[in-house]
């Protein structure tokens, strides 16, 4: 029986609810097959998201400020919905689940765009002569709408599980395979990167010159396909048991402090509740005492709840409140890092707009405008091979560490996307400057290159390479190992909040701009605006959080309690893989 559970792997089952034995289940198969689904998903997403503008513009003809605002709301539900995904994951569904049932769900979001798409009474009539065009009416676009947020349900549903469910296919108490799972992470960016490559190239090209309903035809078959892989692996997969819902954990430790808000804290500290197993302790720091509260011992603690212990919303663990503390603790950094996926929804939404004014013919081949975000993607590979190959050798030898850590990798990513602003704001100006002197309004295509448009896209691309690997470093390392889900969907809805706050500075920018009967900065014709004032702005309020994310950065204090085994391995693979 003893060498029998020697192969079994302590904290995960097979399908079956058995110990799940190493020999057969888990390891790299079963990591791959999650692998598809991901790449499906960025290829839904991403191929939606960066040419929908064009679509809701040209063919919806509505203005290119509300287009801007439909696009940037879809993205960012998609990633809100993640908490939704994250939290039905841990407390009802387990992530396997969830991935199969929110994919399930993208995939009929995605069949029923292709069908939108397709037929003539889903929009409006081509526009007639002198530039009179109808708009969309309330049916097609509600139409249209309940085909997008389908597939946004679908993303956060399952988005939120995938890495964590890759992961789990590894056992990090294994060497062997901790070192595996470390490899998994390079494999998993680099999959989300090639996902975005075919989204932006191919799948935009086909949208652009075959037919929108086929490219999303091609998105809702291939993630069915996805499916049916991912299924093919059940009986290999190992599957973490639920601890619980960490949002039910931390309102927990919230009610118990409240409720105890007038007692005084004990002069000895070991006086806390604490239940936890020694091994998985985490213990007592200094941080937000009012938590610690939560903690303090009273008879009613034990009333009317049996045998099952103390009731948890009037007392709660000392590693309980540590691991509400560390969320907290996390919170500022959380704050200071969504203005950066303002300023990436711009590359998506306004920058795709920009392009569709300007030459992009190579030969007899013109560029779709969509495709223009390609250079956002080899600028993220770009980044992360220099990265490795050269800066992480260097910053080895000369400070001794394998790299920049999490914050300073999120700094840089914020440095580069003001950067990314300030050229976008004077490359508009200059392409304002060439409308005006031909004539925007009669010029269908004004005469000035496309690749102008290249150093706002590769430096919020490099941004984006720096910024997304240390927020998903420092959102997993610096969490509770029960919590890593919920941490990761924490920092989706970065994403989420920075499109969602795109969308209210359009909306405000509008409000405020135009006076008189003026089109604003934000007009209907993007050549009778002031976009180089929008980006300005931006790059304004992108340089304002930088040192407000410096003031956050310097005063937070990474956790190194050596009694809590699991962050230092969770630090060491995750800062590996970046």
């Amino acid at each position: 029986m003893d060498g029998k559970m020697s192969w079994a792997v302590a904290d995960a089952v097979d399908y079956k609810g058995f110990p799940a034995d190493r020999s057969k289940t888990g390891g790299w198969v079963p990591a791959a097959l999650v692998l598809g689904i991901e790449i499906c998903e960025r290829l839904s997403t991403m191929g939606i998201g960066v040419n929908l503008v064009t679509y809701l513009i040209g063919t919806m003809h509505l203005s290119s400020a509300t287009s801007a605002n439909i696009v940037t709301d879809f993205m960012g539900t998609s990633f809100l919905l993640c908490l939704l995904g994250g939290f039905l994951a841990d407390s009802f569904l387990g992530r396997y689940k969830t991935i199969g049932i929110f994919a399930f769900i993208q995939t009929l979001g995605t069949g029923m765009l292709a069908i939108v798409t397709k037929l003539q009474q889903l929009r409006p009539p081509h526009c007639h002569s002198g530039n009179s065009c109808e708009k969309a009416n309330g049916f097609q676009m509600g139409i249209l709408y309940i085909a997008l947020y389908i597939i946004a349900l679908g993303t956060g549903g399952l988005k939120s599980s995938v890495s964590g469910f890759g992961t789990d296919q590894f056992d990090e108490k294994d060497e062997k395979e901790k070192t595996q799972m470390t490899y998994f992470f390079h494999r998993f960016f680099f999959f989300i990167s090639i996902g975005t490559f075919m989204a932006v190239t191919v799948l935009v090209y086909i949208q652009d010159e075959v037919g929108r309903s086929w490219a999303y035809g091609i998105c809702s078959v291939s993630m069915f396909t996805a499916i049916l892989i991912f299924l093919s692996g059940t009986k290999k997969y190992r599957y973490k048991k639920s601890m619980g819902s960490p949002i039910v954990h931390i309102f927990q430790v919230l009610v118990a402090a409240f409720r105890k808000r007038n007692l005084d804290l004990p002069h000895n500290i070991a006086l806390l509740y604490e239940d936890t197993p020694e091994p998985s302790r985490i213990y007592h720091t200094n941080k937000f005492p009012f938590l610690d509260k939560a903690a303090i011992v009273t008879n009613e603690d034990f009333e009317n709840n049996g045998n099952l212990g103390p009731n948890p919303w009037k007392v709660c663990s000392v590693t309980r409140v540590e691991e509400t503390k560390m969320m907290a603790s996390i919170l500022p950094i959380w704050a200071t890092t969504i203005i950066f996926w303002t300023t990436y929804a711009q590359m998506i939404t306004f920058s795709v707009e920009q392009a569709s004014t300007m030459e992009r013919t190579i030969g007899g081949f013109q560029i779709p405008a969509g495709s223009l975000t390609v250079f956002f993607v080899a600028a993220i590979l770009i980044t992360l091979a220099i990265y490795d190959r050269f800066i992480m050798p260097f910053w080895k030898k000369w400070k001794g560490k394998p790299g920049f850590t999490n914050l300073q990798r999120v700094g840089i990513g914020l440095v580069l996307s003001t950067l990314g602003m300030v050229a976008a704001a004077i490359v508009e100006k200059k392409r304002l400057s060439v409308a005006k002197s031909v004539g925007g309004e009669n010029v269908s295509t004004l005469p000035l290159t496309v690749f102008v448009l290249i150093p706002q896209f590769f430096l919020v691309g490099s941004g984006e390479a720096f910024i997304y690997a240390g927020q998903l470093d420092f959102f997993i390392t610096q969490s509770p190992k029960g919590m890593k889900t919920m941490s990761t969907g924490l920092f989706l809805t970065t994403l989420s909040l920075g499109f969602f706050i795109s969308s209210f500075l359009v909306m405000i920018v509008k409000a405020v701009t135009v006076t008189n009967g003026g089109d604003g900065w934000l007009a209907d014709n993007i050549n009778h605006g002031r976009l180089d004032l929008f980006y300005a702005l931006l790059a304004t309020l992108c340089a304002i959080n930088f040192v407000a994310y410096l003031v956050c950065a310097l005063w937070y204090k990474p956790r190194n309690n050596k009694s809590a085994a699991f962050e230092m391995e969770n630090t060491t693979a995750h800062e590996d893989r970046c």
